[in-house]
């Protein structure tokens, strides 16, 4: 295991039980949160995007804000649904925030995931073409996105522009040199890794993924990234592909932790249905004192696959909880798996 980072959904309800009482709260702690996993020298601040919901959504403000405010731990998501988005605008925006971090984004792309309304996507202006569905209609924003990250220029400049251009056509601006190789996939299939793997992006796979073989979710997930890597070979990409895994893991340090974790963990996998009829595979998830908890992870086919290791963090028990969430993991789990 080569880096660690967390992984948070934003979430904010107004219940007296919750830290993050509005979404300034979410998106505020979520800076803060940021700034406190890079003085404990996690790797990575990761943030998933949901709209139409009391999540975290439009990713780019956020992640130009962490950039601006830290100066070493990657900034990422996992993932941003492509079928909401303006591949060209995107491009502008991912251009922009990778810029203000000196080159530290990660972005994590996708189909998406079930959502909160019906035919979410179309309340932006999007409708797939006819002959496809939704789902097609993602992959073909991103492989725009990443046509545009190239940095080719492809518009025909005005002959009395306001303002100088160079030479030939003209590109979309900021472009950031290098981003199109920190673009990941989220797949819940081995066939979407291994498309991913063939256009050259790099790899996320979440707690979930279609049930394709019975077998143990770790088992079927690291079959998952083979297959993703053995794509790659195949295409001949230049450089070397990464692949992230993320896990809900908690190690039982002290009363609060028992509290929180210590009972009614989801010890073992769980089968259910994705939108309708795909039979898919839920990930168990870890909560045991460290001894116990180091064995277990061990046993994990797919984080011992992987190179970076994604947490998913309870952010409605506020930034200080995390912060010793994160701590526990780096000191008393994280070097016997052999991370530093």
């Amino acid at each position: 295991m080569k880096k660690i980072g967390f992984l948070s959904f934003g979430h904010w309800t107004p219940s007296p039980q919750s830290r993050t009482q509005s979404a300034a709260d979410a998106l505020l702690q979520s800076i803060d949160l940021a700034v406190e996993a890079e003085r404990l020298g996690m790797d990575g601040a990761y943030f998933r995007v949901h709209h139409f919901a009391r999540q975290l959504a439009s990713p780019f403000p956020l992640l130009a804000a962490v950039g601006a405010k830290t100066r070493r731990i990657e900034i990422g998501t996992a993932v941003i649904d492509m079928r909401y988005e303006n591949p060209h605008y995107m491009a502008e925006d991912a251009g922009a925030a990778d810029l203000i971090s000196g080159g530290r984004l990660q972005l994590g792309i996708s189909r998406g995931s079930p959502e909160q309304v019906i035919d979410g996507w179309s309340y932006f202006g999007y409708r797939p073409t006819e002959g496809t569905d939704d789902s097609e209609m993602g992959r073909q924003h991103a492989q725009e996105f990443l046509e545009l990250l190239r940095g080719e220029g492809f518009a025909q400049p005005n002959p009395r522009p306001m303002f100088s251009n160079p030479p030939g056509l003209l590109r979309l601006e900021p472009h950031s040199e290098g981003l199109r190789d920190r673009i990941w996939w989220g797949a819940i299939s081995n066939a979407t890794a291994a498309w991913a793997g063939k256009l050259g992006m790099n790899l996320q796979s979440s707690t979930l993924k279609f049930d394709e073989t019975g077998e143990p979710f770790h088992v079927q997930q690291a079959a998952q990234i083979r297959a993703f890597r053995a794509a790659w070979k195949e295409a001949g990409h230049a450089h070397s592909p990464r692949v992230s895994v993320s896990r809900s893991i908690f190690a039982l340090m002290d009363d609060r932790d028992r509290g929180y974790f210590g009972r009614g963990s989801q010890e073992e996998d769980t089968v259910g249905f994705l939108e309708g009829s795909a039979r898919t595979i839920f990930g168990r998830g870890y909560a045991a004192e460290p001894e116990i908890l180091i064995e277990l992870l061990r046993e994990d086919e797919a984080i011992a696959e992987a190179d970076t290791l994604l947490l998913t963090v309870p952010n409605q028990l506020g930034v200080a909880y995390n912060v010793h969430v994160m701590e526990a993991i780096l000191t008393a789990i994280a070097p016997e798996l052999g991370w530093r």
